[in-house]
């Protein structure tokens, strides 16, 4: 289109965050309206296409990217289900650039007729036979009909229609299609209704996908076809083994037309958890939600996941009556009595863990997109070589700095309610992490983390100018020299560290803190913060180097907790460390092991009565937090990421 405003980059992902699987994609406007959807095998691969030279693309495709603002995807496990759940999206969204279905027909199923006296097995678009049992749906309708000629070899059953089997059955003649061997029903005269329900038993657990017999017979003669040199035989072969493989082909995608569910799934590391959540109405996915959440320190997925569907329904949502999760949340029973009061007429919620079948499916559908949100997140601190340029330069310009950060150092302090008390070094060089130089800090006494942050920094402050002192030359990567110091935290963090650089006779390193709550950068002499832009690449640089900062310390954090209450376990007596390791693998965490009752210790396997007794003493003696110095660490409390220096 001549003249055409190309904004592509503004929304354009980088290509390692899109995934290689299958997966639905939705192009949206600035408006949040749907402009198109489609499906691809490979969503890196389809989605690099829209992003080629204009010219080089349909007009009617510059037309939708002209208007696009953002660019969405869904991953699913296999190309039937990026056709069906494009196909229900579609239907569902009417984006203005696909190609409408005018006819509204849906994908066929098929379907046996459980309620009948003979049922049947038939390909059917209709979702509401009384009595039904449902396979599907199928988007390969050949496949489904020569399936549907294979079933019925294998598992003979009837194929005439209602009027000819009553005639057969009033007449004791065998129906026209069982005259030409067409049809293996009662009304055949060949066989036993009970006979004929046994045939169609074992044709439903096929379907099931329980018993794959005929499948593997079919592979095994298409092998021995082979062997024999019948190639034409075992292509044959081949083909009809690929049409039942379709059919067999699990989809959750899709689920019965009277399930009216939310699915989340929940994917989490030490710093961030991302959700995702599936709105199933009428069988079908209608909408899709997800979230990114902050964790804390003693956070446990269980504790998210009761975050996450709580604010899921606030305001005017109301909840379904069945909610699939991959865990069970914590307080489990008080969430599901807070969701019901929510249903209108106080219908009960259920919130659940499904163990088996299409929606224990589309919880891991759920879980792996979810997994995908986080990567992104996290990518998106991470940019390339050009992004990383920028923002050292915008980081400058922000900072009034003489030069760009080649070099920034992080600090941050981690504890639990003020015990434990330990801090993190981080470096990043060039806008990358330089994992070499990182360092642990042990901070025996301290009054607050201002006073924590003041330590550390005195600390690293007197590092370098011993080295200075000395007249070394900067060739170790801890001895070199950052431009840039950032301390996590506000106006009173940065002016601790800014003391210890002044006690230290520092002046050409710049400093400045980051405020989790709003983001704002504050500078030691400044009584306003530095407000960076929220899609500025200067401040997700910054937020990379904090997050990194952050969870170093709470990995050390947790390093020590994990080492003081083993060190306090293996002094009760008669608690070896097998017994030790299965504690602390049953309850997850140390506050949870120290919260534990007498009964909760006891039913750990390998504990009775009175071991959990003396666990119980010992740990009501040591205190809530003793012990934590005992953890295995060199005098000078300072090791890089690889080992102690």
């Amino acid at each position: 289109m001549f003249g055409q405003i190309d904004r592509r980059h503004e929304f354009r992902p980088d290509k390692g965050e899109i995934p290689v699987s299958p997966g639905v994609y939705r192009f949206s406007d600035r408006h949040g309206r749907v402009l198109y959807i489609g499906k691809a095998k490979n969503l890196r691969a389809r989605l690099s296409n829209y992003f080629q030279p204009l010219h080089a693309l349909q007009p009617r495709t510059q037309r939708m990217l002209a208007l696009a603002a953002r660019v969405d995807w869904t991953v699913v496990a296999t190309d039937t289900e990026s056709l069906v759940l494009e196909h229900t999206w579609i239907t569902e969204f009417k984006p203005p650039f696909n190609v409408q279905f005018k006819d509204d027909k849906t994908y066929p199923y098929l379907a046996v007729t459980l309620r009948e006296d003979a049922p049947r097995l038939i390909i059917t678009r209709n979702e509401k036979i009384r009595g039904a049992r449902y396979f599907g749906p199928y988007p390969k309708v050949w496949a489904l009909k020569e399936t549907t000629t294979l079933l019925q070899e294998a598992f003979p059953i009837r194929t005439c229609n209602d009027a000819d089997y009553k005639r057969a059955m009033r007449s004791g003649k065998p129906c026209l299609a069982g005259q030409i061997g067409r049809c293996a029903g009662p009304c055949s005269q060949l066989t036993t209704i009970e006979e004929h329900r046994a045939r169609v038993n074992d044709l439903v657990e096929f379907l099931n996908g329980g018993d794959q017999r005929h499948l593997r017979a079919l592979q095994r003669s298409m092998r021995d076809a082979a062997a024999e040199q019948r190639y034409e035989d075992a292509a044959k072969l081949r083909d009809q083994a690929s049409a039942v493989e379709h059919v067999l082909e699990k989809n959750a995608i899709v689920l019965a037309h009277d399930v009216n569910i939310d699915v989340f799934g929940l994917r989490s590391d030490e710093l961030a958890a991302a959700a995702h959540q599936f709105i199933v109405r009428g069988g079908r996915i209608r909408g899709e939600r997800s979230w990114i959440v902050d964790v804390e320190l003693d956070d446990s997925p269980a504790s998210l996941l009761e975050q996450v569907i709580q604010s899921a329904y606030d305001g005017d949502r109301v909840p379904p009556a069945q909610i699939m999760v991959p865990m069970e949340p914590e307080n489990h029973a008080a969430l599901e009595a807070a969701l019901s009061e929510q249903r209108p007429r106080g219908g009960k919620v259920s919130v659940h863990v499904p163990e088996r079948g299409d929606k224990a499916q589309l919880l891991q559908r759920a879980v792996l997109n979810a997994g995908e949100h986080l990567l992104r997140y996290k990518l998106k601190r991470a940019a390339d070589i050009t992004a990383r340029t920028d923002a050292l330069a915008e980081l400058q310009q922000a900072l009034d700095m003489p030069e760009p950060p080649l070099r920034i150092e992080c600090i941050d302090v981690s504890h639990l309610q003020g015990t434990g008390v330990v801090a993190s070094l981080v470096v990043f060089e060039d806008g990358l992490p330089a994992k070499g130089a990182y360092r642990k800090y042990r901070i025996e006494e301290t009054t607050d983390d201002t006073d924590s942050i003041y330590q550390v920094v005195s600390r690293r402050a007197a590092q370098l100018n011993q080295a200075q002192a000395a007249g070394e030359a900067p060739t170790g990567i801890y001895r070199d020299r950052p431009q840039l110091l950032i301390v996590d935290g506000g106006e009173p963090q940065v002016k601790a560290a800014a003391r210890a650089l002044a006690e230290a006779g520092i002046d050409d390193v710049a400093l400045c803190g980051i405020a989790k709550r709003l983001e704002e950068v504050w500078l030691p002499d400044d009584d306003f913060p530095v407000i960076l832009p929220r899609t500025s690449e200067a401040l997700f640089l910054v937020q990379r180097v904090r997050d990194e900062a952050h969870r170093f310390a709470i990995t050390f954090q947790r390093q020590r907790r994990s080492t003081a209450i083993t060190s306090q376990l293996s002094e009760v007596p008669g608690l070896g460390p097998k017994r030790v390791t299965a504690l602390l693998k049953h309850f997850g965490s140390v506050a949870r092991l120290r919260a534990a009752s007498r009964e909760e210790l006891g039913s750990v396997p390998g504990l009775g009565g009175a071991l959990a007794d003396a666990v119980l003493s010992h740990l009501s003696a040591s205190g809530p937090h003793e012990g934590a110095a005992d953890a295995k660490i060199d005098e000078s409390s300072e090791t890089n990421e690889g080992g102690a220096v």
